[in-house]
Parts: C-alpha cells; structure tokens; sequence
C-alpha cells in the first residue's frame, strides 16, 4: 500500500472516537447486547422461550439466514452486494428437489435417481456457477454489483419458476428401493443433541472465521473493500478476490437451499423470497460496513440469531406477522444508523 494511501486510511477517525468506553463498548457489542435483550424479554413475556428444546428449534431457523449471511459478509467486505442470494436459494433446492424426484431421460426411456451425495455436490455446482457469474460481470466487466445481482435475482427465480410451472416439489425424503433416501437428514437429525443444520452452520461460521482472519486471501477482501485502488497497486488480485467471494456466496446459498428443502421434505420457487434483505440486515446489525472493508463472522452470526430470535419470539407470543415485519424493519433501521455513528458517513453505502 503506498504511503499516501496509508495515511489516508489512517486519518479516517471514527466519530466515536474520543466519547466515553461506555458508549464505544456499546456501540462494538450492540448485536450481542440485543440478543440478550431479546432472549430476557421474550422469556420473560413466554416460560416456552427459553428452554433447551426451544432454543434448538430457534437456532436450526437461524441456520438459513446465518449460511446466507456469511457469504453476504464476504461479499460485503469486498464493497459489494448480492440482491440474488434468496433467488439462488429456491433455484438450488428446486433442482435438488427434481433430482430427488427422478432424472428422466427419455432418448434411454429410463430414470435416473441420483445418490443424496450426488445431489449436494451437483446443487453447489450450480450454486457456484451462479455465483461465479455475478463475480465475472462485476469484476471484469464492470456492471454495478446492484445491477448484475438484480438481474440474476429475476433470472434464477424465473428459471425455478418454469421448472416447476410454480409448483413444488413434496415427499423428498426418498425411497429405499431407489436408493435415494437420505435428504431429509440434514433437516431433521441431530448429533449429541444439536440441529445437524446447526452444526453445519457453526463448521461454515468456524472455517470462514479462519480464512478471513489467517489467510492471505482474508488479508486479500479486507485490503480490497477498504480501498480497492490501494489494494490493486500494492499486487492485490482484487478481480480474482471478488469472483472468489461471489462464487462463494453461490455456494452458501446452494447449502441454505439444501437445509431448507431438507427441514421441510419439499422444494418449491417461491422459496427464500426477501432473503437477501434478512442476510443483508444479519450483516449490518453485526457491525460491518457497508462499504466494504469492516466486519467479522462472530458479529454477523450475533445479528443473524438477533433477527431469528426476534421473529421466533415474535411468532411464540403471537404477535401478527405484520408486525413482525414492522419490528424487523426497524431493527435494520436501527442497526444502520449505530453504523453510521461508529464508521461515520462511509459506513453506509452513499
């Protein structure tokens, strides 16, 4: 990084610094403070809330949002957004949910059930192809990442929409005799106790976690969504950084399409709509920047169990899902403007 570059960076001063500890500990550790918050008030207005049993259901709700918003943090980080995830999503599981269903090939005049493995390994593929396309056109071609992202979000949700004539895939829990049974056990089984979609959560959470914080390539997205200028003098590969996170963030959605069909045995087009938007808030509510280059796993795994919680408690005292979208909004509202007063006017996209 040139000298200049660094001492612009470093004149960057937050507009907390300077107030007192109180209000920047506030401020650092809003998302787990609000968990608290919502865990003591819940549990207070339901006895259910806060119980083992509970919580696990709570948690294994939080895994979607959570698989989605750590790829919606990297590619956050690098400075930009990603409209398709939730498009993505239903796209995947309704291809998972056709090859769980039969592949027919009709030239053969046989069907083809496919090994659960089989179907995990050829949903990510499409997953990351999506995904890798939205790097493509944004990084070597320069189309606004809000637009190339928009634009995917209509075309995979109009493609699972014409593969399934709006109608959904039920019964994927497979049959024995077919060998393709197996699919429902990443929604329903537990190991020790725990949701395996939660585990599978915490392993993506674990491994991210590592990547970004002792790999080059997480010194890579971190130096390229501070000042990508910078970042590209000083020999950052910041177009192959940015296909990497959005290929990336394909493949997390494919995995939170798998779960979902998964916990419910059944795929349909509608699936994962306004996603995006809770991934996105997941993000910010824990902490990181919007323009790139601040945040971390550990805050985006707090706000993605704020907005499960919330919404979970919301629904167990039976508030109406209006309201629920109204508390909702406002959290992100809330969250957006803490960001604004840590990281001033540059911790919001302008």
């Amino acid at each position: 990084m040139t000298q200049t570059s660094a001492n612009r960076m470093s004149s960057q001063v937050s507009p907390v610094k300077g107030t007192s500890n109180p209000i920047k500990l506030l401020l650092k550790g809003r998302a787990f403070f609000a968990l608290i918050a919502i865990v003591v008030v819940f549990s207070f207005l339901s006895p259910n809330y806060l119980t083992v049993s509970n919580l696990l259901i709570m948690s294994s709700h939080v895994a979607i949002y959570g698989i989605l918003a750590i790829g919606m943090l990297l590619v956050i980080l690098s400075g930009g957004i990603d409209l398709s995830v939730g498009s993505i999503l239903a796209l995947c599981g309704v291809v998972a949910g056709a090859l769980m269903q039969g592949l027919e090939l009709k030239p053969l005049g046989v069907i083809l059930f496919p090994p659960v493995w089989a179907v995990v390994v050829l949903t990510c593929a499409l997953g990351a192809a999506l995904g890798a396309l939205n790097g493509i056109l944004i990084a070597w071609f320069k189309v606004p990442a809000f637009v190339t992202t928009l634009g995917v979000m209509y075309m995979a949700r109009g493609i699972a929409l014409l593969q399934t004539n709006g109608l959904t895939y039920n019964n994927l829990a497979g049959r024995p005799e077919l060998g393709n049974t197996g699919f429902d056990w990443l929604g329903f089984n537990r190991l020790f106790g725990v949701p395996i979609s939660v585990l599978v959560l915490a392993a993506l959470a674990v491994l991210t976690g590592l990547m970004l914080s002792r790999s080059s390539f997480g010194r890579w997205l971190y130096a390229a969504g501070g000042n990508e200028n910078a970042a590209d003098l000083s020999g950052v590969p910041v177009k192959r950084v940015k296909i990497t996170v959005y290929t990336l963030s394909g493949i997390l959605s494919a995995i939170a399409g798998l779960v979902l069909s998964s916990q419910l045995t059944s795929a349909g087009p509608t699936a994962g709509t306004t996603y995006e938007l809770t991934a996105i808030a997941a993000v910010v509510i824990g902490g990181a920047a919007l323009t790139g280059g601040r945040g971390t796993v550990g805050g985006t795994m707090l706000g993605a169990f704020v907005i499960g919680f919330l919404s979970d408690g919301l629904v167990i005292i039976g508030v109406s899902s209006y309201w629920q979208t109204v508390f909702t909004g406002a959290v992100i509202v809330l969250a957006v403007l803490m960001n604004t007063i840590q990281y001033g006017a540059r911790g919001v996209r302008q």
